[in-house]
This record gives structure tokens, sequence and C-alpha cells, in this order.
């Protein structure tokens, strides 16, 4: 058995605290109140982790990049027909990767929702003054039924695949953990230095520079 980085530091990071405020996302909208404010500050900062994914998924380490999890038809063939490689499971496998995806898009769609959204009683997104009455709440609507329902349920997908694959004694959360993985045959590993952890940092940065920029832009006052 071959130990090898698969999952750098950043894209770690990235996964537990996504996790963690996608679940207090769903807390402090069901609190409602003064919970709201955090409800906020959540989705600003899953924004900016979303943004980051999506440039971290060209420039990471070799298995957090989409060329290497992106399940192509041959990839998905393979995986069904049981004919996987190593490197088609070392990573994401074409079926979590399809779950993966599909979670990212659907977040990113409560986020730019939520941008959109105004609960009518004290809280309303920062760009609500930029489009009009049926829009917001056509983009509420949604945010309050439909993306949050399919965002609780491919998170409890996320988590019962993760159980069945325990079972199956093929553990995936140590190597979210700790970074290795036990592969049978030798695979590429991911790059995890202190420069590449450093690149993450910066692009971190440059995340949180574009939600502030988006956010700023339902404050400037409106012209003509």
């Amino acid at each position: 058995m071959n130990k090898t980085r698969i999952w750098d530091l950043p894209t770690r990071l990235f996964h537990w605290v996504l996790a963690g405020c996608a679940i207090a996302l769903v807390v402090t909208a069901k609190v409602g109140g003064n919970a709201m404010n955090w409800h906020f500050w959540l989705g600003y900062a899953v924004f900016a982790l979303l943004i980051f994914r999506v440039l971290w998924g060209f420039v990471g380490g070799h298995w957090s990049r989409f060329a290497s999890f992106f399940p192509t038809p041959g990839r998905l063939s393979r995986y069904f027909g049981g004919r996987a490689t190593a490197a088609d499971t070392a990573g994401h496998n074409p079926l979590g990767a399809l779950s993966v995806l599909a979670l990212l898009a659907v977040l990113a769609a409560q986020v730019g929702t939520g941008l959109f959204s105004d609960d009518e009683i004290a809280f309303a997104g920062p760009l609500t003054a930029l489009v009009s009455g049926d829009t917001v709440w056509t983009l509420t609507s949604w945010h309050r039924t439909w993306g949050q329902w399919l965002m609780i349920g491919l998170v409890a997908l996320h988590v019962l695949s993760i159980v069945v694959y325990l079972i199956r004694r093929n553990n995936l959360i140590t190597p979210m953990v700790l970074g290795d993985k036990l592969m049978a045959e030798p695979v590429p590993a991911a790059r995890d230095s202190a420069g590449t952890r450093l690149l993450a940092l910066l692009l971190l940065g440059v995340a949180s520079g574009v939600v502030w920029w988006v956010v700023q832009l339902g404050q400037q006052p409106m012209l003509g």
C-alpha cells in the first residue's frame, strides 16, 4: 500500500468550514430573529468559499483540480462497469464528484438568491434594491423553499454516502482530515507545501474582496 497525499490542507479546511457554515445557515434560518444577522455573515462566508473553490479547482493540489475528478462519460462508464482505475477513485470517485458538484451548484444558487431575498419584516439581502419587487419575491421564494430543501437533501445524501462507504470499509473521513490515503497502486501526490498554502490564502483574500465588492453594489446610490 502506498501512503499518498490526496487532499491538500486548503481543500480540507474548505471542506470542513463549508460543512460547518452550511449547517449553521440552516439553523440560523430556522431560528430567525437576530440570528438572521449571523445568517447573512455566514452566507457571505460561503460566497467567498465557493469563489475560492472555483479558483482552487484550477491551481490547487492534483486531486483538488476539476480536471482530476470531473465525471466525464469515460470515468462514469468505468466506475459503473466495475473497471475504475486508481486515478478514478483516488480523490472524488465519479459518483461522488456528481454529488459534490451538485452540492456546490445548489449552495451557489442559495447564495445568489439570498443576495436578493427579503423577509418583508426586518432583513433584506444587499442587492434587493437592484431588481424589481417581482424578482425579489421569486428569488426569495426559491431561497426559502426549494433551494433550502435541495441543500438539506444533498447534504443528507452526502452524509449517508459516507456512512455507506464506511460500512463497506472505505473510510472517506480520515483522508479529508489528515490528507493522506493508502493506495493499492501509485498515483500522483497532491502538492501541499508552504507555497501552495500561501497561494490558497491569497486566493481566499481575492475571493473575500469579490464578495465585499458585490455586497457594496447594493449600497451605491442609484443614478437617474
